[in-house]
């Protein structure tokens, strides 16, 4: 036994002794270190070749070691006080840093425990590295301490409860919400924190869930919504959309439930709300006068009010949907509706408000005003078509068309027969009013005018000088240049013109055009000094045309200027004497696009 101590305590690797060299070639085939200690000493009596090797000291060295010399000088009270455990427990297992000879230091798992000989007490031991273990331990805390600092800074509310739906996390989120400490969340049944109605939701949701998850293969995910209400301390209750996922382990079998759950308590009420104005907004459209009908995109009716029923004739809503929306329509106005409908499939925009005409189940022709919008009915994006029968109506504006043609074509003769007139007593004006009638129609036309307007400029084209009838006649063709009273005389032609006019009906002001077209924009005209806007548009036209035609053809007290004079005229005195906008219309018509006088 001394011999066997002997070689504990120097290590030798040259001893005779058959089965020292055994467990010597059995500890050193251990590849954790082995050590073993004499309490009293603090020296080390064996180690195995993983011990050396894994410190970096030779044999030499380790056997004049203690095991302070192997940790840091910070762990050392902490080594004390392991070995005062030592002794009271007969062995011991701790983790603590070791320092090689090179001074890395690695952490390890020491074990070990005591044995008694001779009254001699040993500590024998083994170490096993744990760098790799502590390393994925810390990146473990790490990413611990970010989901939870991510978990409990959301907005949304996050929980988890194990399979038994007893809950094991709560995030601060919920339990500032709901007003529950965490431990009264975890000493408390799932079905305290939800409405009687709500629980009975989930608890569906896990019976159907749960045996489909375990069933299912490893990568299965559940991701599930549930709208629940939710059961706050003080009495109040919260909606929650809550999505549910299970954790799983490496096998994918489940072993927690996750629940995130966000607040639409808001949204809920307002929901609430829209379903109360819902129904009050049926009532509305039962009463109302206008007809009313709900549809889907693809014009299946929904609902229909008793006004639209009337309008077609139906008895009732079934008798409107069996009907086809081509059935429904006049050929013209089916054409229009496929129209409409093939810009909202291709998500272009159509009219909001159009004219229908539809046939009834008598066969009548009926013309219908419609306002259509998008609405939400029953939670879903439906359509509203609001109907207003304008029959009447249009048999009316045919009427009132009929008579304003009828009187159009009255003036237009009575036009006709002062024109003629005012050529009669004016040779030198004959083709000068049809001329400058024409010329103002297309500067009406360049300027971009309404169709009625420029029909009106025209009309007055053909009589603005039809005052002259007033104009004693030898004034009219005298071939020299008129005296001061003379053209005063002259000048009332306008002044006569309008009054002449003023009581024929029409729905053009020609007597006020026929009164402002000499006229300046500058206030230099006249009768009435009339300055920029407040000449009609149409009178500033008018005197535009005036001045080119007049310029351009011959008048007995002088040859013609020609066409280049007349719009150097109107050129050099744009924005001053005549409008700027007319002139420029009138420069590109003869410029740009060629215009002739005829």
């Amino acid at each position: 036994m001394k011999v066997a101590t002997k070689k504990l305590k120097l290590n030798k690797k040259d001893s005779t002794s058959g089965e020292d060299s055994l467990s010597s070639s059995i500890l050193d085939s251990l590849t954790a270190p082995f050590f073993m200690i004499d309490y009293a000493t603090r020296k080390f009596l064996r180690w195995n070749r993983a011990f050396f090797m894994a410190l970096g000291y030779s044999h030499e060295e380790i056997a004049h070691m203690e095991p302070f010399d192997l940790v840091p000088a910070s762990e050392h009270d902490r080594l004390i006080k392991m070995a005062k455990e030592f002794i009271k427990k007969g062995h011991v297992s701790f983790e603590m840093p070791v320092l090689s000879r090179d001074g890395t230091s690695t952490s390890y798992l020491l074990s070990g425990n005591r044995l008694v000989h001779k009254e001699k007490i040993y500590l024998v031991g083994m170490g096993i590295d744990i760098t790799e273990r502590k390393k994925s331990e810390e990146l473990l805390k790490q990413r611990e301490s970010q989901y939870r600092l991510l978990a409990d800074n959301m907005k949304d509310y996050v929980w988890m409860m194990d399979l038994n739906l007893s809950i094991i996390y709560m995030s601060p989120s919920a339990i500032k919400i709901m007003g529950y400490t965490l431990e009264e969340f975890k000493q408390s049944t799932f079905d305290k924190f939800l409405t009687p109605e709500s629980f009975q939701k989930a608890m569906d949701f896990y019976a159907v869930e749960m045996p489909k998850s375990l069933a299912a293969p490893p990568d299965y995910v559940l991701m599930k919504a549930l709208e629940l209400e939710f059961c706050c301390k003080d009495g109040q209750t919260v909606w929650g959309e809550v999505n549910f996922s299970f954790i799983r382990d490496e096998y994918g079998h489940p072993l927690s439930l996750v629940c995130v759950s966000r607040n639409i308590t808001e949204r809920k009420h307002i929901e609430n709300e829209l379903r109360a104005s819902e129904s009050n907004f049926r009532h509305s459209l039962d009463d109302s006068p206008l007809g009313v009908r709900i549809s889907t995109r693809e014009s299946e009716t929904i609902y229909a009010n008793r006004a639209i029923l009337d309008i077609y004739g139906y008895d009732s809503i079934e008798e409107l949907k069996n009907k086809s929306v081509k059935e429904r329509y006049t050929p013209e106005s089916y054409a229009e509706w496929q129209a409409r409908r093939e810009k909202r499939e291709k998500g272009e925009f159509g009219p909001s408000e159009y004219e229908i005409s539809i046939v009834t189940k008598t066969g009548e022709i009926r013309h219908l005003y419609v306002f259509r919008k998008e609405i939400f009915w029953d939670g879903k994006k439906q359509y509203q078509i609001i109907y207003q029968d304008i029959t009447l109506r249009r048999q009316a504006e045919e009427k009132l068309s009929a008579t304003m043609r009828n009187l159009r074509q009255s003036i237009k003769t009575t036009i006709q027969v002062l024109g003629m007139a005012s050529e009669a007593k004016d040779p030198y004006t004959a083709g000068h009013q049809k001329k400058v009638s024409n010329l103002a129609r297309a500067i009406a036309t360049e300027l971009g005018l309404p169709n009625d307007m420029i029909e009106g400029v025209r009309m007055a084209g053909s009589i603005h000088d039809i005052g002259k009838l007033s104009v004693p006649g030898d004034i009219l063709s005298k071939p020299t240049k008129l005296t001061d009273l003379e053209f005063s005389l002259v000048k009332e032609h306008a002044q006569s013109g309008y009054a002449l006019l003023k009581h024929v009906e029409s729905p053009w002001p020609l007597a006020e055009i026929v009164l402002q077209h000499h006229e300046r924009v500058n206030g230099l005209g006249y009768p009435h000094n009339l300055k920029g806007n407040d000449i009609l548009i149409t009178a500033r036209i008018m005197a535009v045309a005036d001045v080119v035609e007049a310029m351009s053809s011959h008048r007995p007290y002088r040859p013609s200027l020609g066409i280049a004079s007349a719009l150097a005229e109107i050129e050099n005195n744009r924005g001053t004497l005549y409008d700027e906008d007319v002139v420029n219309a009138c420069l590109r018509l003869f410029r740009e696009k060629s215009y002739q006088l005829r």
